[in-house]
């Protein structure tokens, strides 16, 4: 049974920071590239970061210089560090798993996906 279950959202003021983990279970993580997204009510899901399965990261500009994903394939997790947290950062954050090595930002083409976490930032 794969799961992927996100924890660390909240509520936080601009210019604060958090960090979001996701936590792989039911299939062979390391051959899977993991992407978080995050989704506004009323718009479409978003891809902000990926990293691939030797480690590289990759950015979408919204994020990019303010959000760092690593992961740590011993214990299946990947984590979001969001520094300098801005209003518009609010979403419901949702972690996923595509097979394969190279990026995507396209959510359709991940397979595995958790339940998300809300951050809200405020003024």
């Amino acid at each position: 049974h794969v799961q992927l279950v996100e924890s660390g959202g909240g509520s936080v003021q601009s210019g604060e920071s958090l960090t979001l983990t996701c936590v792989a279970s039911g299939y062979t993580y390391s051959g899977y590239c993991m992407g978080w997204f995050r989704q506004v009510p009323g718009k479409e899901r978003e891809g902000i970061a990926v990293i691939e399965t030797d480690g590289t990261a990759r950015y979408t500009e919204p994020v990019k210089g303010r959000f760092t994903i690593s992961q740590d394939n011993a214990k299946n997790t990947v984590n979001l560090q969001m520094d300098s947290l801005m209003p518009e950062d609010s979403a419901v954050y949702f972690c996923a798993a595509k097979s394969g090595w190279f990026y995507n930002f396209d959510d359709t083409v991940y397979t595995f996906w958790g339940q998300g976490t809300q951050v809200t930032v405020s003024t």
